[in-house]
């Protein structure tokens, strides 16, 4: 013991080291601790969320100042030791500071937010939550069409919002385009087929209309762009077997698939109900002529 005390008493540098990373065990703890303790006791998912995020902010902060209040200590060497284990640390755990840097950006700039419908490194879902160094998302899509979740679970890391582009689906306009194809027969009444469409889009879709309409102007307003269309509206194309009605719409992102479902059902109950003026076209093989074969009997006399 008396070797190592004395030892210890002669090395400044590694006693200072062992005590800072003694403290930095004690925060981590600490935080580690109060997360778990609010969890178990809030009752709210969003006091807890909230609650837990900023028990982790005030135990970074507390991090960088008593790191800080090291570097400027007053042993002559401990600034080049602690470069050096900075530099060694920065290119070892280059990731981890890239992970820890795009958790900053993420909601100091709000690219995006937990509740939030997101898709980033051709990952798309649903962000549950976020911390120091991963973004977890509730996976959508994979196997499973039309926005549904596939049940996976996705950490992500921070780090990612600074490699590549990060598509978001419900900040400052949460709604979305959405487009589908009616054929329709030829000989059908062309007229009455736009105005079953586009009455029927207009009723189904008026409340999303109308609450995009304030939304929409807030995006013109605050980006450079145009101003849209968010009323439905129909495009037709004639092609060698029907006629082509291409409907588009504007709806919420969240309800994406249950609106064009709605939209197909009752189009398809009002075309039923026309007594055949509407015709819903399908794929059809028309014969034209049958060539005739020749009698092998006749050929061989």
């Amino acid at each position: 013991m008396e070797i190592i005390k004395e030892w210890l008493e002669n090395q400044p540098i590694v006693v200072s080291l062992l005590k800072y990373l003694l403290w930095v065990i004690f925060v981590l703890g600490m935080i580690q601790f109060l997360r778990r303790l609010l969890k178990r006791n809030l009752p709210s998912s969003s006091t807890r969320y909230k609650s837990q995020k900023g028990i982790e902010v005030i135990g970074y902060f507390i991090l960088i100042v008593l790191t800080l209040s090291y570097f400027t200590g007053n042993i002559k060497d401990f600034t080049l030791a602690i470069g050096l284990l900075t530099a060694g640390i920065t290119i070892t755990l280059q990731e981890l500071i890239l992970s820890i840097a795009g958790s900053i950006y993420i909601f100091v700039v709000k690219v995006y937010k937990p509740g939030d419908r997101i898709e980033i490194h051709n990952i798309k879902g649903d962000v549950i939550d976020i911390d120091s160094i991963y973004t977890t998302m509730m996976e959508i899509g994979e196997w499973v069409g039309s926005d549904n979740y596939s049940g996976r679970i996705v950490k992500l890391s921070n780090a990612f919002v600074f490699k590549g582009p990060v598509y978001n689906y419900s900040r400052d306009f949460p709604f979305i385009w959405d487009e589908f194809n009616l054929p329709i027969r030829y000989g059908s009444d062309i007229e009455l087929a736009k105005k079953i469409i586009i009455n029927i889009a207009s009723e189904t879709l008026s409340d999303y209309v109308s609450q995009s309409i304030a939304q929409w102007k807030n995006v013109v307003d605050k980006y450079y762009i145009e101003n849209a269309e968010v009323a439905p509206t129909l495009a037709i194309t004639l092609t060698d077997n029907w006629i082509n009605f291409n409907l588009r719409y504007i709806v919420d992102y969240m309800k994406r698939r249950g609106t064009k479902h709605l939209l197909n059902e009752r189009i398809g109950q009002a075309v039923a109900e026309t007594n055949g003026k509407v015709e819903l076209a399908s794929a059809t093989l028309e014969i034209v002529r049958i060539p005739t074969i020749p009698d092998q009997n006749q050929s061989a006399r």
